[in-house]
């Protein structure tokens, strides 16, 4: 019998070795057809009797990255289709659909043969459930194995038994911590966990997994059997009452209730526990089932896996223009962020020249990289070789000549204008004609920079977040005349370094910045108004925002507020700034000497450590303070997502992003915006554009013209479209659009 994704060997044991490698695809993932295969590859098994047994294996580097979620997709497109006729075969068509792989896996468990499963790479999702599922696991002794159930980061949870087989297999407390976070786990952890039986050497992987079936595997769970005992004890015993309370407390204070997938796996583990193993397995189907339908699982599979898969594949690079091979990249400026972006490019293998104004400050900034690779090697992830080998890498200099060979050259220096004409002419007299020259700048428009170079269509903005090592978005900014070749090299080298690129074409603040503002302008106006501190960080928390807007603040420093406020009436007038907010963060820096945490004194005291940051009670004598009892906290955490979310409709409204995919994921990547709801235009698609239009409207009205809609929006609700459908971005994936 021969499969189009599988291959099955029967050896002269009677072991069947199913070789899972999907043709055309670099990672095996779950499909129908897929799924369709090994229903026949497990009736093969168990139909011949000259087969004892079967191990599954991959035939790639990765064992598997589990469904593929735009089978989900379509999944939840056929049911809302079929909800318009009629709802009732429509919920029974999704409960059959949500339970699909779940029921597979355990006709795979009850076929009365052994299944080994020999994992050789990184095995997700729906792969670890069928691993679960299978009598026998193996890991190979590698780095590159990580096991993980981490569909709760998507809005969804492991419906494929998942929720059922961890806590039989280790305690509920394990179970429950590595469920709600998606954790990924070494073949080690595993193993110490129980969810795995044995790690073997990479080449005998197969030939263990083979062995435990020759050796008398049981083709039983331990579920199935008569007597079974739950690792960590009965739900209701002293461990379990120690156990379920304070779990449930945890997680709310955790998610604040905005996750329903986290609140459904300590669901479905709870009953699960209570009831036989199929009677558990209904129960997580039927929890799934609810999950699927949220706007959060539509929302965050969309934006945190489809969107992000197909951004980091490249979806914006122009097409025909040849990828580029990075031979020498060069770092002019080797301060923080300069020295930050030396290392991420010396980290993915690339020769990096790193140019200040002398040796010694070239040289201090290689020394970050050196400090950097000291904290992975102390936690066990990096080695002294692999140090070295990076270090190799970067050339710290003064000399521009060195630049000789540069495929691309980014200028990281201070936001200054002249000093950027200076580096710029200096370098562009060293580097090829062909070569792309970028500005990491933050500030200043891409168009004016690009004044400075002699070949403008070559001048492209490539703009790291701090800290450049751990921030994952990079957004690349198009000048007026920066050409397809010069945003194809800097798609290909985000892509390199293994980040998230996002295109945006030219204004002041790009599209994070501006978004970001508006969510520190809506604090200092509620500070204004008398809110407490304290309830502005949690209500910003509550919201989802995974840091307070004015330890936000503090982080990028307060001076640089006021410096951005001076710059913005110089360049725009009085009026572009409100009068009251420069009041207050001129008082913060001028008056009282609070810079942010770079001095220790900002919104946040910062006392030595072991002491903790806190709020300065400073803060309450600022303005007369209102009765908290009186503060709608649900109100502050609407004007706080929806300040921001408005500040994104104007950016597509004006054509500075032209891609809601860049726009949602970018939001979340780059400050964090309340993953739960997609991302900022995902957050009005959500809820529905007409519906968020009366929100805005009520928060404008209470609060003023800071939650004005742009006509975007009420174009938008007449019409009755969202913003994937008035900016498709599938009719032009690819395209560069104009302003």
């Amino acid at each position: 019998m021969s499969y189009k994704n599988f291959t099955v060997e029967t050896d002269a044991d009677g072991i069947a070795l199913v070789t899972w490698d999907m043709p055309e695809r670099s990672m095996n993932v779950f499909t129908e057809e897929v799924m369709d295969e090994l229903d026949r590859i497990i009736d093969q098994v168990a139909g011949d009797d000259a087969v004892k047994g079967a191990v599954i294996t991959s035939g790639k580097e990765t064992f598997s990255g589990g469904a593929d979620l735009t089978m989900l997709q379509r999944m939840l497109k056929l049911f809302r289709e079929e909800q318009q006729r009629d709802p009732d075969k429509a919920i029974t068509m999704l409960f059959d659909g949500a339970g699909r792989m779940s029921w597979l896996w355990r006709k795979l468990e009850t076929c009365g043969k052994p299944w080994v499963s020999a994992i050789n790479g990184t095995c997700m999702g729906g792969a670890f459930e069928l691993s679960l599922a299978c009598h026998g696991r193996v890991a190979a002794d590698s780095d590159k194995v990580k096991m993980a159930l981490p569909e709760v980061k998507v809005g969804i949870f492991p419906g494929a038994g998942g929720t059922q087989r961890v806590p039989r297999l280790t305690d509920a407390q394990g179970a429950l911590q590595m469920l709600t976070t998606g954790q990924s786990l070494s073949p080690k952890k595993a193993k110490q966990m129980g969810l795995i039986h044995a790690v073997a050497a990479p080449e005998a992987l197969v030939e263990t997994a083979r062995a435990m079936i020759r050796d008398g595997l049981k083709p039983v769970q331990p579920w199935d059997e008569k007597g079974f005992k739950l690792p960590g004890g009965p739900v209701y015993s002293a461990a379990g009452a120690n156990l379920w309370p304070p779990a449930i407390a945890i997680l709310r204070r955790e998610t604040y209730g905005n996750y329903p997938a986290a609140a459904a796996i300590l669901k479905c583990v709870y009953e699960g526990l209570l009831v036989p193993f199929d009677t558990a397995l209904r129960i997580e189907q039927r929890y799934f089932t609810e999950i699927l339908r949220s706007t959060e699982a539509a929302m965050m599979v969309r934006s945190l896996f489809v969107s992000l898969q197909e951004l980091n594949k490249g979806a914006r690079r122009p097409d025909g223009v040849p990828a580029t091979n990075f031979k020498k990249i060069g770092v002019l400026g080797a301060g923080f962020m300069g020295a930050g972006i030396a290392y991420v490019t010396a980290r993915a293998g690339i020769p990096v020249v790193l140019i200040d104004r002398d040796v010694p400050s070239a040289e201090k900034g290689r020394d970050h990289s050196a400090g950097l690779m000291d904290g992975l090697i102390k936690k066990g992830r990096a080695s002294a070789e692999d140090k070295e080998a990076l270090l190799s890498r970067i050339t710290a200099t003064d000399d521009y000549a060195q630049l000789e060979g540069c495929d691309l050259v980014i200028e990281a220096v201070f936001e200054d204008s002249e000093i950027k004409k200076t580096v710029t002419e200096k370098a562009e007299a060293a580097i090829p004609q062909t070569a792309t020259f970028a500005s990491n700048t933050s500030t200043i428009p891409i168009t004016s920079l690009a004044g400075n170079s002699a070949r403008p269509d070559r001048f492209i903005g490539i703009h790291f977040f701090s800290p450049v090592d751990r921030m994952m978005l990079v957004e690349i900014i198009l000048g007026e005349q920066t050409g397809d070749e010069a945003l194809a090299v800097a798609i290909d080298y985000v892509r390199a370094i293994r980040k998230t690129p996002i295109v945006v074409n030219d204004t002041r603040g790009f599209y994070v910045n501006r978004c970001v503002l508006r969510y520190m302008s809506e604090a200092f106006q509620m500070l204004i108004e008398g809110v407490p501190a304290p309830m502005i960080e949690n209500a910003a928390r509550m919201a989802g925002m995974p840091v307070g807007p004015l330890a936000l603040t503090d982080e990028t420093a307060i001076d640089l507020a006021q410096k951005i406020m001076k710059q913005t009436i110089r360049d725009l007038g009085e009026d572009a700034v409100d009068k009251e907010q420069f009041a207050l963060v001129n008082a913060m820096v001028d008056e009282h000497g609070r810079h942010g945490r770079k001095n220790g004194k900002g919104f946040y005291d910062y006392p030595a450590k072991p002491a903790k940051k806190h709020l300065w009670p400073g803060l309450r004598d600022l303005y007369p303070q209102q009765d908290p009892d009186t503060i709608d906290v649900e109100e502050l955490k609407q004007r706080f997502l929806a300040t921001i979310a408005l500040e994104a409709a104007r950016v597509m409204e004006e054509g500075i992003v032209t891609d809601p995919r860049e726009a949602d994921v970018g939001s979340i990547l780059a400050f964090g915006f309340a993953p739960y709801t997609g991302g900022a235009l995902s957050y009005i698609d959500g809820m529905g554009v007409k519906a968020f239009l009366a929100l805005a409207g009520r928060l404008e009205g209470r609060y003023g013209s800071q939650f004005a809609a742009p006509a975007l929006l009420t174009d938008m609700a007449e019409k009755g479209e969202s913003f994937y459908e008035r900016f498709d971005p599938y009719g032009k994936s690819g395209a560069r659009q104009a302003a």
